[in-house]
């Protein structure tokens, strides 16, 4: 009876801590984006959206800011979004298992730890110096692409692997050949666990400053791009200049926090948006 008592205990002990942590990790959030959210709400207006930034940018708007985050998480994720998701489709369903291929897997989790301004010296090196790109779209787009990578090719993979292998063997029974099986069947399957994974890339991108330092981010640029070899402002390096090296900082406080919120909003609205696409691919698997 007491050993009964004593595992009821330990495991309403368990669920509690659990319960706690959780909700600690909601409470912390709560507490960043209310402590952004506060600061920087009072700047946020139609102007400070739509106009270019003006007085040592302690005036003015972050609209070619924006614009440039936009650029840069479009491209990285036209270039990554196929590689990743055709890499991990391989790795998974046509590379044999061998030390070869445990190697190429061991290789990609030690690529995604990498630190990011290393990716941006690389990228530099080789998209902005070797390849003559110059510090341009093209080149800040290609090396956040290639920092997302690794995420998105293990994330795919792991998708893949939680198909059951009966929907595979049910499928090639019946006369579809490998391919066939995995776009008809596996891919539509997996994709909604895939999307995660490219939430999480396009979040990491968007909150980059090293990368697009080194390969295309201006100081200060108040006009829109023209062609994929122009410079753009980024919302990440835009705060990090009028936070740290900016002429006025304490005067563009108020400008750094409405242009953390309007990060956080971008990337929350990306979020959302991938969600609702996850959800209808999810519900499509369903019912089908």
């Amino acid at each position: 009876m007491n050993s009964i008592n004593n595992k009821q205990f330990s495991q309403k002990f368990a669920f509690t801590m659990f319960r706690l942590m959780s909700f600690s990790v909601v409470g912390l959030l709560l507490i960043i984006l209310g402590f952004i959210v506060y600061h920087g709400i009072e700047v946020i207006s139609w102007d400070f959206l739509t106009q270019s930034p003006e007085q040592g940018m302690t005036k003015g708007g972050i609209f070619p800011a924006i614009i440039g985050t936009l650029y840069l998480i479009l491209g990285s994720s036209l270039f990554s979004f196929p590689i990743g998701i055709m890499s991990g489709i391989y790795m998974n369903e046509y590379a044999a298992n061998n030390r070869a291929i445990a190697l190429i897997r061991f290789m990609t989790n030690n690529l995604g730890a990498v630190p990011s301004v290393i990716f941006g010296l690389f990228g530099m090196s080789l998209f902005v110096n070797t390849l003559g790109f110059g510090d341009s779209i093209l080149a800040g787009s290609l090396t956040l692409g290639l920092l997302s990578l690794p995420l998105i090719i293990r994330t795919t993979e792991e998708s893949l692997k939680s198909i059951d292998p009966s929907f595979r063997e049910g499928s090639l029974a019946l006369g579809a050949t490998k391919l066939q099986t995995i776009r008809k069947v596996i891919l539509p399957m997996a994709f909604p666990n895939i999307i995660s994974g490219l939430i999480l890339s396009i979040g990491r991108v968007s909150g980059e400053t090293a990368p697009i330092l080194f390969t295309v981010a201006a100081y200060f640029l108040p006009k829109l791009p023209t062609s994929l070899f122009d410079q753009v402002m980024a919302l990440p390096y835009h705060l990090y200049v009028i936070s740290t090296t900016g002429t006025n900082i304490e005067g563009s406080s108020g400008v750094a926090y409405g242009t953390a919120l309007v990060l956080i909003g971008i990337v929350m609205i990306l979020n959302i948006l991938a969600n609702i696409t996850r959800r209808y691919f999810a519900n499509k698997v369903k019912t089908n």
